[in-house]
């Protein structure tokens, strides 16, 4: 599996790269989560990049079915990128961000220095 596992706050986190397959579906989020075992890493930092057409759009289901794999399996899942734009578009998806982001299974951040930054403060 093409990325790299990194030490963020002490903890292995798997770099996804931007480029590649879109998670669109359950089935590609499985696929990701196998391709994670054996990488050491209790996070998996995806790219919204690599968010499949609809993800964002909550009444699509696409974002709650790929979440629900990762929480299932038990992998912690950092969205890395800007997504205000549609967040200000969407009180659904605001509430969603802010809901994940008071968890620890999932959490939506701007950068990678900004998972960082949360990871180190655990």
């Amino acid at each position: 599996m093409d990325g790299e596992t990194r030490l963020f706050g002490g903890q292995p986190v798997f770099l996804c790269p931007a480029e590649g397959a879109p998670i669109a579906s359950e089935a590609d989020a499985v696929d990701l989560i196998g391709g994670l075992w054996g990488q050491g890493a209790d996070w998996l930092a995806l790219p919204v990049a690599r968010l499949g057409e609809g993800f964002l759009r909550l009444r699509t289901g696409i974002a709650g079915a790929v979440i629900q794999k990762f929480v299932t399996y038990q992998v912690r899942l950092a969205i890395v990128g800007d997504i205000s734009m549609e967040m200000a578009g969407s009180d659904a998806l605001r509430d969603f961000v802010r809901e994940s982001n008071a968890g620890d299974r999932v959490w939506f951040v701007p950068d990678l220095p900004s998972l960082e930054s949360r990871l180190s403060a655990r």
